[in-house]
């Protein structure tokens, strides 16, 4: 939730500031704000709405600045006003802050400032934090001091980032919540992401939580909360601005549909031999989890989606597995032995459920494993070992690319969970292999020829949009239902196919279209469901390999997806369902890669 960015090292850090705002956009956009200092003070401008407002804004009343921060919103504590965006001040306005998180303590020690005589300007936990660095300045406190000693006070989860006028250096620190440090050649970037500052370096620096960093114009030092120097590995980020950007296409969400094919390649690459059908994961070598005897699984919206997937193929090949979501999983507390492994599912490795869910399991004595798209994230250094899924950076807030990767990488991971755990390959290994090797292909075949934007339209004005699916494929009709949510703002839900005569029938009209999918798996019991909605007059649209079969002859409409095996199908299926969504929230002309309420990174409870 939000976007942290700041710069110090160059003559005029505005225009930076305000490009890494649009390129983190997509993790808050109810306000956006800047401050830098210029001279001995500090200008702050700050607006509702996209950073659009903002660079507007800062067009029509110019601003300048050596150092500066700036934050886009998604709001918590207080509502969409000016006096709540980002950054906020102490009453002089000698300090300006940008916080991601949410501060737990706020209230207490927003009565004991106004007692000492502070006056508040917003409704937002943020805002205590630059009164606290006022007050230990007035102490006698050197600026870190100050800094160090006004977070030392807090409770909660926080990113956060502080200029101080008079002072040449950005003070920040992170606990619970992402913040990166970017080092180019004499300038030094903080963002909660690598894309605000991808343009200009590729060299970064991912702070731990607890890390304190002051940035300086001509270097950086990274310390404990002791004061105590710490060393940080500086990585190369794979990828670059273009990578990051558009490339052309109206809507992130559709460039990174199309990038499937590319980010599908990366995720197996290395990992599958061809000679032997077997998976080789460098990570996970044979005999790596001979000591599991049971497998949980955890995440939430579309990670959750994509663990109930893996759950699904593991119990089918006889490893007991079984999916979470991470914001649940320390009420239902299910039991945990010494033969526990539980995986975290998370694209950004910052979910603040699935990071809690995954010290409950390790305070309860379960091995770790993270499937991930981030290097350096939290989720990596929480869990005894990682698997990333290589999709490549993924802006638009619904997941499409690192769905279908995480299905990949879950999917070989599951391979050697089943080799290791029943001592013998399933039948099918080698026919599971050589179709995930056959993906990229197949997913491409699926962009090229997909008649989504078509059906898009025969669709367009229904009640209700349902999405039906057995086995792995209820995992898809779930993601399925999301995307169409997330994006269109129209009514959609998921169902098991079997779970359609206990109560969502009711719900079935002739203005509710039915989406069926047909993955080879029980598929005359998914027919016989979809006869079931038809007989009361709902248009039905078949996702199938069998263009020719008695189910597409009963079909209103039919998304072919290519022959694949079963395990795999779910993974084409998702892309047509993509398309979809994508095309239906275009004709309702929906803000598709900034959909209202939601965030990219969730790392509030």
């Amino acid at each position: 939730m939000c976007g942290i960015t700041a710069c110090i090292g160059q003559d005029d850090t505005v225009e930076p500031l305000l490009e890494g705002l649009e390129r983190l956009e997509y993790r808050g956009y109810d306000s956006a704000g800047l401050a830098v200092k210029n001279g001995s003070s500090i200008e702050l401008n700050k607006k509702v709405g996209e950073v659009s407002e903002l660079v507007a804004a800062v067009e029509s009343d110019p601003m300048s600045g050596s150092l500066g921060i700036g934050h886009t919103r998604w709001a918590t504590h207080g509502g969409v006003t000016d006096e709540n965006a980002h950054p906020h001040t102490d009453e002089s306005g000698r300090i300006a802050v940008v916080h991601n998180g949410i501060i737990g303590n706020y209230q207490s020690l927003k009565k004991e400032l106004e007692s000492n005589g502070h006056v508040f300007a917003s409704d937002t936990d943020t805002e205590v934090v630059p009164h606290l660095i006022e007050a230990e300045l007035n102490t006698g406190a050197t600026e870190e001091e100050a800094f160090r000693s006004a977070i030392a006070r807090l409770s909660g989860t926080y990113a956060i980032a502080a200029i101080i006028g008079g002072d040449e250096a950005i003070y920040a620190t992170r606990s619970g919540s992402p913040l990166c440090l970017g080092i180019g050649p004499g300038q030094y970037f903080l963002a909660s992401d690598v894309p605000a500052f991808i343009e200009h370096t590729d060299q970064v620096v991912y702070l731990h939580d607890g890390d304190f960093v002051v940035v300086e114009p001509d270097g950086y030092e990274i310390t404990d909360g002791a004061g105590r120097s710490v060393s940080r590995e500086v990585q190369r980020v794979e990828w670059n601005a273009e990578t990051a950007s558009k490339g052309g296409y109206e809507h992130f969400m559709l460039k990174e549909i199309h990038e499937q094919p590319g980010s599908l390649r990366n995720t197996i690459h290395g990992r599958l031999n061809a000679l032997t059908g077997t998976v080789e994961l460098d990570e996970f070598p044979p005999e790596t989890f001979t000591d599991v005897d049971q497998v949980q699984f955890v995440g939430m919206g579309t990670s959750y989606h994509a663990a109930m997937y893996a759950s699904s193929m593991l119990s089918s090949r006889g490893v007991p597995a079984y999916a979470f979501q991470a914001g649940e999983y320390g009420l239902v507390c299910p039991p945990v032995t010494d033969g526990t492994l539980v995986i975290a599912v998370t694209q950004s490795g910052e979910t603040a459920d699935t990071l809690d869910a995954i010290r409950r399991a390790k305070s309860a004595g379960a091995d770790t494993v993270a499937v991930t798209n981030t290097v350096g994230s939290s989720i990596t250094r929480e869990c005894e070992d990682t698997l990333l899924i290589r999709a490549g950076p993924e802006i638009g807030v619904a997941a499409t690319k690192t769905f279908c990767s995480q299905v990949t990488a879950l999917s070989l991971l599951g391979e050697r969970l089943v080799e290791d755990i029943t001592g013998t390959r399933t039948t099918d290994g080698r026919e599971l292999v050589e179709a995930l090797s056959r993906l990229p292909g197949h997913v491409q075949e699926i962009l090229d020829t997909s008649v989504a934007p078509a059906l898009a339209q025969e669709i367009e004005d229904s009640e209700s949009y349902f999405f039906i699916g057995r086995g792995i494929a209820h995992s898809a009709a779930l993601e399925g239902a999301l995307k169409f949510k997330e994006i269109t703002y129209e009514h959609a839900e998921g169902f098991a196919a079997s779970e359609l005569k206990h109560g969502p029938l009711a719900l079935v009209t002739p203005n509710t279209p039915v989406f069926a999918i047909f993955t080879g798996f029980e598929d005359e019991a998914t027919l016989s469901s979809m006869k079931e909605v038809q007989a009361r007059g709902a248009p039905v649209i078949a996702i199938t390999s069998k263009t020719d079969s008695e189910i597409a002859e009963f079909a209103d409409y039919v998304l072919s997806i290519p022959e694949t095996h079963p395990d795999v199908a779910g993974i084409p299926v998702s892309v047509q369902l993509q398309l979809v969504a994508y095309h239906a929230a275009d004709l309702l002309d929906r803000p598709i890669d900034k959909p209202r309420n939601l965030a990219k990174s969730v790392t509030v409870h």
